[in-house]
C-alpha cells in the first residue's frame, strides 16, 4: 500500500513538502484515541528479548529513529505509536533559524538515498524545551534531543550558544546528543577536532548537571563518517576520558562514492551540496563502528546509523558494537510498516543466533575479529 502511496503521490511531490504531508498524518492519527491504539497494535508489537537497556534507560527495543525527521518535537507520540523505541528530535539550535534556501531535500530514487542541506531549519530551543514541558506521554518512548549549532553564531562563540541550549532542554532529555557533523552549517565540522570538542563537551556536561540536579542526564556526540580514522580513534579516546555516555556513528557524508553508476552524475552534479544518507552511506557507518567499537569497547554506548534499510542492517550494526541502532532515511522509502519488519526480523535473528540476550551480541563479531 505505501509503495503505491510513494509512486502516485509521494514521489510526484516536492521530497520536503511529502515528508510535512506524511508527518502531519502520523500526528492526526496519533491524536485519535481508537486510530492511535489500532495502529499501533499493528505496527509496533513488543518483543520481549529485544529489551534494552541503554544510557541507564530502558527501551522496549533497539530500534529508533534518527535526529531531521522531528526537529521540533511535535510527533513523538505518533513515531511512537509505530513502533520505535527511541526517537531523537532535533536538530535543535539556540535560536530559531529558518534553514538553508529551498529547494534543499532531494531523492535519488535509485540509490535509496537522500541529499538534504536543511541547515538545521528549527523553533529553536526556548520553544521546543516549552513544547516537551507540555508534553503528556501517550506511549512510553526514550527521547533524545540532539543540539547544534545557530548558523550565525561565530565559532569561537559555540560553546555558550551550546551551553544555552542544553540549559534549556537537559531537563527534557532522556539523553542530549551533541551534533558537531552536520555538513550544512558552515564551520559546524571543524568542532569534531580534538582540541575544539573537549572544552565544548565539557561545557555541555558541566550545564546539563547544573540544570539537572535529580538524575544524571546522558550525554553523546554524533561525527561524520568523513572522519579520518585517526581522527576516529582520538574522538573515541577523548569520550572515553570526559566520561561520556556514548557516540552517535554516523551523520551524512559530503562524498558522493559510486552515485554516478546509478543516479547519473549529471543529476548528482545538479543538485550540489549537502549531507547524503541512505545505502550509500551502509559501508562507511559500519565501518566507522566497527573501529570505534575497537577502541572503546562496553566502556561507552554506541549508536550505528547509516544506510540501515533492513533487519540484516540492524543486526550487523549490532553485531559490530551498536548497543542501539536508528534509521531515518529507509523510514521514507519504507513507509510506517518499515520499524515493524525491523523489529520483527531483529527478534528473529537474536532467536536462530548463538547469542542468549541482544546484549551478548553486541560487538560480537568485532570481539571475534580482534582475537
Amino acid at each position: 500500500m505505501y509503495s503505491l502511496l510513494f509512486r502516485l503521490i509521494f514521489r510526484r511531490m516536492d521530497p520536503e513538502q511529502a515528508h510535512h504531508l506524511a508527518f502531519s498524518w502520523i500526528r492526526l492519527a496519533a491524536r485519535t484515541p481508537v486510530l492511535r491504539s489500532a495502529v499501533r497494535a499493528a505496527l509496533a508489537p513488543r518483543y520481549a528479548g529485544l529489551r534494552t537497556t541503554a544510557l541507564g534507560l530502558g527501551h522496549a527495543g533497539p530500534f529508533g529513529l534518527a535526529a531531521g525527521f522531528d526537529k521540533n518535537a511535535l510527533g513523538i507520540d505518533g513515531l511512537a505509536m509505530l513502533g520505535f523505541s527511541h526517537v531523537e528530535i532535533g536538530t535543535v539550535t539556540a535560536q530559531p533559524q529558518p534553514g538553508n534556501p529551498r529547494k534543499r531535500l532531494f531523492r535519488l530514487v535509485r540509490d535509496r538515498a537522500l541529499i538534504n542541506r536543511m541547515g538545521f531549519n528549527n523553533e529553536g530551543s526556548a520553544a521546543v524545551a516549552a513544547r516537551l514541558g507540555r508534553r503528556r506521554e501517550i506511549f512510553p518512548v526514550v527521547v533524545g534531543v540532539n543540539i547544534g549549532k545557530t548558523k550565525a553564531v561565530p565559532e569561537e562563540e559555540a560553546v555558550a550558544d551550546y551551553v544555552t541550549s542544553t540549559e534549556r532542554l537537559a531537563a527534557r532529555a532522556d539523553y542530549l546528543v551533541v551534533n558537531v557533523s552536520s555538513p550544512n552549517t558552515p564551520g559546524l565540522r571543524n568542532l569534531q577536532a580534538v582540541e575544539h570538542l573537549r572544552p565544548l563537551l565539557s561545557a555541555v556536561r558541566e550545564a546539563a548537571d547544573r540544570s539537572v540536579t535529580d538524575r544524571r542526564v546522558p550525554l553523546l556526540v554524533k561525527i561524520a563518517p568523513d572522519l579520518a580514522d585517526e581522527d576516529v580513534d582520538a574522538v573515541a579516546d577523548l569520550a572515553v576520558e570526559l566520561g561520556l555516555d556514548g557516540i552517535i556513528a554516523t551523520n551524512t557524508t559530503i562524498a558522493r562514492d559510486g552515485l554516478g553508476l546509478t543516479t547519473d552524475k549529471a543529476t548528482v552534479e545538479e543538485i550540489g551540496a549537502g549531507g547524503l544518507s541512505g545505502a550509500p552511506l551502509k559501508a562507511r557507518s559500519l565501518q566507522v563502528l566497527r573501529r570505534l567499537y575497537a577502541r572503546v569497547g562496553d566502556r561507552i554506548t554506541l549508536v550505528g546509523v547509516g544506510g540501515i534499510e533492513t533487519a540484516d542492517d540492524a543486526w550487523q550494526r549490532i553485531l559490530a558494537g551498536a548497543t542501539l541502532v536508528q534509521g531515518y532515511s529507509g523510514f521514507i522509502y519504507e513507509g510506517p510498516r518499515w520499524c515493524r519488519k525491523i523489529n520483527a526480523g531483529l527478534a528473529d535473528r537474536l532467536a536462530r543466533s548463538p547469542y542468549a540476550t541482544l546484549a551478548d551480541a553486541v560487538g560480537a563479531e568485532t570481539r571475534k575479529a580482534a582475537a
